[in-house]
């Protein structure tokens, strides 16, 4: 009983593929979710005797859904010290907000009645209650029956936790320009319908103190030599960097990018035992592990750059390290299957001495933030190559920008608000954009761009030709691991051609593979300008300043908060 009470706080977010493990989510989410009410609680009553006025003193911001069964829980406090139904309700209509971070719609939080009832049957019974009250209230509006349907908090036997939140809150925003549209036009499109008023758009940020500041030292003294040190509270200052780019920042630039690149390489030597010879191109994915982030189309193109080389028509290719780092899910058995062929990609990769001199892979291992610290300043190509209308915002594009890398991306999420920024002739933008692969779906046929392009089925049937594997198993006792690692490259390949769960190819790693490798291979030879591409960088890292988190949080402070900040005292 002690370690079942200590499970729940033991991993966040623990593996939730079982319903024992979905049983210990759900109590972690509202353990946390009660813990933290009750502290909120408790204080503002120490200090103001009533909670007559708790939304007017307090505003929560929902975190995306895992936070959602803060609400009902919010309301069961409220009528425990002496309100009604209603108006504990309108009391946590008005301290909620609700922040959106995903379009996947297998993301938007659901839970099986049975198992809440399970766990915490009052605060069942509250959720059933206040989906009574937006069945009175969207009827109230008019809304024909269909309509009010597929908005109910509770239908066919589970909570959606999205729909809980949007009810509930006063605003609901996504995190970058385009997710918010998203979120307008598609995601919660009924919601945006009935209560426009409350949508907003926050653009994600990170902060420039620990992302530039703590991580590149040598880049921020670069920097503060020319314009001094104000853009660490104020990153917009970096702007007065621009009109002083030259010949020598750009050699200053080039500098500091090299030693970076030297401490990297000297740290991948030591960890993962793969030396990367700074004076490479470094080519850097590192983000979480997810079939939309397409890790895989950045393999794919990596063999078929592999293989060009081998044939001898890449000769005068600018020699290029590309480092990946991620980790998957638990139970995300695909994410895992592709961390795999990446892995197996690099050993063929690595080991072979006809491209020894040109070529490098590296998945780096338990990548984490203190590892991001020593990759993000040595990035020279930054890659956020999400299928268009996946990713909400990211924030890892942001951090390569700073430090003065340049972006190779789709047309999603925040890439659109840095190209704006700092120009599409300083990043490398590719493939399909939204309104196509929209257009796209519902008769996309993998099959067929595999049968049109060599390029795509030479990449693709990598997975199953033994090319790889021959060249790393090569012992008579690795026959067990290698069929081992052919049923999980097998299992890739069908996922692109035929498909699991879920139409094949269901993220279109095969329809803009051509066009990712020829901006990928654009961006490469772009780096033999030297000073053309340390220009194109320095672009990027003096038109940031919109990415700072300062910026996100002023206007959630002033928009969604309605807080002033308070001076310090110097």
């Amino acid at each position: 009983e002690k370690n079942a009470v200590e499970d729940i706080t033991r991993v966040l977010y623990p593996n939730d593929s079982t319903y024992e493990g979905k049983r210990l989510r759900l109590k972690q989410q509202y353990f946390l979710s009660a813990a933290s009410l009750g502290d909120i609680l408790r204080r503002h009553k120490r200090v103001f005797g009533t909670v007559d006025n708790f939304a007017e003193m307090n505003a929560i911001q929902l975190n995306d859904t895992h936070p959602t069964v803060s609400i009902p829980e919010l309301v069961r406090l409220l009528m425990n010290e002496g309100k009604s139904f209603d108006e504990a309700l309108d009391i946590a209509r008005r301290t909620f907000s609700y922040t959106n971070h995903t379009l996947m719609s297998e993301a938007l939080e659901t839970w099986d009645c049975e198992l809440f009832r399970s766990v915490v049957p009052n605060i069942l019974d509250i959720i059933f209650r206040i989906n009574d009250a937006l069945h009175r209230e969207l009827t109230s509006r008019g809304l024909p029956q269909e309509k009010i349907n597929s908005m109910y908090i509770v239908a066919d036997g589970r909570i959606h936790m999205a729909r809980l939140a949007t009810f509930v809150s006063s605003y609901v925003n996504g995190v970058a320009q385009i997710h918010s549209g998203l979120l307008r036009t598609e995601v919660l499109k009924n919601w945006y319908d009935v209560y426009p008023e409350r949508f907003q758009n926050k653009t994600n940020g990170v902060t420039q103190r620990r992302f530039l500041g703590l991580c590149n030292p040598a880049l921020s003294t670069l920097i503060g030599s020319r314009i001094g040190y104000g853009f660490m509270t104020d990153l917009y200052e970096l702007k007065k960097l621009e009109p002083l780019i030259d010949d020598e920042l750009i050699r200053g630039f080039i500098a500091v990018k090299r030693e970076a690149k030297r401490k990297l390489s000297d740290i991948i030597l030591q960890k993962e035992g793969v030396e990367i010879p700074p004076e490479f191109v470094f080519d850097i994915q590192v983000k979480r592990m997810h079939e939309y982030k397409r890790q895989l189309m950045n393999a794919l193109s990596i063999v078929h750059i592999y293989r060009e080389l081998k044939e001898g028509r890449l000769s005068d290719m600018p020699p290029a390290a590309f480092i990946f780092g991620a980790k998957a899910a638990p139970g995300y058995i695909m994410a895992k299957n592709i961390i795999k062929y990446i892995n197996e990609l690099a050993r063929c990769i690595n080991s072979d001495p006809d491209v020894r001199n040109k070529l490098r892979v590296v998945f780096v291992s338990n990548y984490n933030c203190s590892y991001a610290e020593h990759i993000i300043p040595a990035a020279d190509i930054s890659e956020q190559i999400s299928a268009a209308g996946t990713e909400a915002s990211g924030t890892g594009n942001m951090k390569f920008m700073i430090n003065g890398a340049v972006t190779l991306g789709t047309y999603d999420g925040a890439n659109i608000e840095i190209v704006e920024c700092a120009g599409e002739e300083n990043n490398y933008i590719f493939g399909a954009r939204v309104e196509e692969l929209t257009r796209l779906r519902p008769h996309y046929n993998p099959r067929t761009v595999y049968e049109n392009s060599s390029v795509v089925r030479r990449a693709v049937d990598s997975l199953v030709d033994d090319s790889i594997l021959n060249a790393v198993y090569t012992l008579p006792q690795d026959s067990g691991a290698k069929e081992e690692a052919r049923r999980v490259f097998t299992e890739v390949y069908n996922s692109l051609l035929t498909g699991d769960w879920r139409k094949p190819d269901y993220y279109f790693n095969l329809y803009d593979l051509e066009s990712y490798i020829e901006a990928k291979l654009r961006a490469i030879y772009d780096t033999a300008d030297e000073s053309a591409f340390a220009r194109k960088c320095l672009m990027n890292t003096v038109n940031s300043g919109k990415f700072s988190s300062d910026r996100t949080i002023r206007e959630y402070s002033e928009e969604l908060w309605h807080i002033r900040p308070i001076p310090t005292e110097e």
